[in-house]
């Protein structure tokens, strides 16, 4: 190869694509509009950095909703497993939670970006901070020529043999994601996917859900209704906010939820099982049982052994019942009531919050015109595509972040150097 490899991005998928590329002894420039490396990957996971998912890796397609099938190879060549022992042998303690999760010991996403920038630069990489890509020059030929930045007011032309785009979507756009690679191929000729928030929080009607935020309800069933008929329905934990619903099964849901609020152009019912284990007649015995045993309390404070406490006030509310009315006085009705608000909390849900408060992106390039063994462009030689840019997104739990490592790596291998 007669010049240098143009790494677009320095985030997780930019900088250990940069690190492969230089292992292999590429020449590997790495451009970075940001004045920082991993600008997002140092504040993901509450800024513990779930890195990936120690889940056995035959289940972990099916936990991309969005061109799952595109990582088959991806996955298999740079693994979970494979994921866990780079950061290791990089010196990051990991441990895996609950869910499979993987965080680094140190509960400090900074930790991890660090390594991955030193992995980077000590194998000869250079990275340029604050430098902002305007454009991607081709030859006469059709294969990448040039690369042309701005750093300072000025200027910049970097020759290249090759380019990796690793610019990520639009989420976060604090953090450098703004969008700027998707401009890239499109004026290249590929065919953007609209971008649209695939983990993002929700709004609800509801007044008394703000009331409630910082709560997190885990073990609970999120319900949300199909204006075309039925149900979806998440179950794991979620969690209250001044502006509505967050937590891992909203998150999930929400690119869903978007889509059908899309499409009808008006408001989705939805609900809470507070007690998916128990079926109706279970947790009437069980409402029965408890009414027996505080007989002679007051409603209001019979429900402790059932709600967390920040929940109480809203459900008796909500249930009608007078809350100083004695257990033993409360009526067949009633109950039915209250046990009608346990397996059916209902919230009505007005949108989505916007994609920059998105920690994922959905859409980006059609991955129909990208090699799926080595992230190269199928229209355009020398030029390839890792991350979040793609049209490739997962569930919460670490799956992102194993797409970004999976494509960086099969991105920086798939370049031609001879």
């Amino acid at each position: 190869m007669s010049g240098p490899v143009v790494v677009i991005g320095a985030g997780a998928s930019g900088l250990i694509a940069a690190g492969f590329l230089a292992q292999r002894g590429a020449r590997v420039h790495v451009l970075e509009k940001m004045p920082r490396t991993a600008c997002k990957l140092r504040i993901s996971g509450k800024g513990r950095c779930n890195l990936t998912n120690n889940m056995p890796l035959e289940d972990f397609i099916a936990q991309y909703p969005g061109n799952g099938r595109f990582l088959y190879s991806a996955l298999h060549r740079f693994s979970n497993r494979d994921c866990m022992d780079f950061f290791a042998g990089l010196g990051v303690e990991l441990k895996v939670e609950r869910g499979q999760r993987v965080f680094p010991v140190s509960d400090n996403a900074h930790e991890v970006a660090d390594a991955l920038e030193r992995f980077a630069r000590s194998n000869g990489a250079q990275i340029y901070l604050g430098h902002k890509v305007v454009s991607i020059e081709l030859l006469p030929s059709g294969g990448v020529g040039r690369v042309v930045a701005v750093h300072g007011g000025q200027e910049r032309v970097f020759a290249a043999s090759a380019v990796i785009v690793a610019t990520g979507g639009l989420s976060y756009p604090g953090t450098g994601s703004t969008g700027d690679g998707l401009l890239f191929a499109r004026s290249l000729g590929h065919t953007i996917v609209e971008p649209r928030p695939a983990l993002v929080p929700i709004k609800v009607e509801e007044q008394w859900a703000p009331e409630l935020a910082g709560l997190s309800l885990r073990n609970v069933e999120f319900q949300v209704e199909n204006p075309q008929g039925g149900r979806a329905r998440f179950f794991g934990e979620l969690m209250f906010a001044h502006f509505g619903l967050t937590g891992p099964i909203v998150l999930t849901a929400s690119e869903q939820i978007g889509l059908w609020l899309k499409a009808s152009t008006g408001k989705l019912k939805a609900w809470i099982d507070l007690k998916p284990a128990l079926s109706h007649e279970q947790l009437d015995q069980r409402l029965l049982r408890d009414f027996e045993r505080f007989a002679r309390k007051q409603f209001k404070n019979a429900l402790k052994a059932l709600l967390p406490k920040g929940l109480i006030p809203v459900m008796v509310e909500l249930s009608g019942i007078d809350p100083e009315k004695p257990c033993h006085q409360i009526t067949k009705e009633e109950r039915a009531r209250l046990r009608g608000l346990l397996k059916g909390l209902p919230l009505t849900i007005t949108r989505t919050l916007p994609i920059a408060a998105g920690i994922v992106t959905a859409g980006g390039v059609d991955v129909r015109e990208v090699d799926p063994r080595t992230m190269e462009s199928k229209k355009v030689k020398g030029l390839s595509f890792c991350g979040e840019v793609l049209d490739v997104h997962g569930v919460t739990g670490g799956f992102n972040l194993q797409a970004a490592f999976s494509t960086g790596f099969c991105a920086a291998h798939g370049v031609n150097l001879t």
